[in-house]
């Protein structure tokens, strides 16, 4: 665990409810893309990273130091986000994640497919198949990639996260990679 973190909290714990602004903004842009990538939706992401923090520190007296802090926010915000996409109607789920791609959009930083139009068009159809691919994961799927794919967590700090055990982690991370790599096996021709 971050000793900063560790003393944050201490700080909090002690009645020093500023000091949780601190972690807030050490977190949340961590915690939105988390968030972003499991709803797929930008407003429903603004929307977990409030509750998140809001449980968060609710809750700042069960953490336990055992634990790295970011560990144990990531599991509230995936809570926090599997609880708003169970409330919806699944053609509801559906459409968040056709709007938002579930942060999956690729654009390069120079702009470059602006100047190539048949690498627009090749980036558009690489992301729209890599966005279906994505949403015909699970949700416990498509978290364990994002956590290890995205977000660098190791298959212990995932298996914290999600509930599960480090065989049923690294099982998920495997299953999601082999579907998606199953998927986006037509526009590469099979190639590894």
């Amino acid at each position: 665990m971050d000793a900063s973190d560790l003393t944050v909290v201490a700080q909090v714990r002690a009645g020093d409810h500023d000091a949780f602004r601190v972690l807030v903004e050490r977190y949340s842009q961590p915690v939105f893309r988390v968030a972003y990538r499991v709803t797929g939706h930008e407003q429903d992401a603004e929307d977990v990273v409030q509750e998140t923090f809001l449980r968060a520190y609710r809750q700042i007296g069960q953490f336990q130091e055992r634990a790295a802090f970011s560990t144990w926010l990531y599991r509230i915000a995936f809570n926090c986000a599997h609880d708003l996409l169970r409330q919806r109607p699944n053609h509801q789920r559906l459409r968040s994640l056709d709007d938002g791609g579930a942060g999956l959009a690729l654009e390069p930083a120079d702009g470059s497919a602006d100047a190539n139009p048949h690498r627009k068009l090749a980036d558009t159809e690489f992301t729209g198949k890599l966005q279906d691919a994505f949403r015909d994961l699970s949700l416990q799927e498509r978290a364990a990639f994002m956590l290890r794919h995205f977000e660098g967590l190791s298959i212990e700090e995932i298996g914290k996260v999600l509930g599960l055990r480090q065989s049923a982690t690294k099982h998920s991370v495997f299953r999601a990679v082999r579907k998606l790599r199953l998927s986006m096996e037509p526009l590469y021709g099979g190639e590894s």
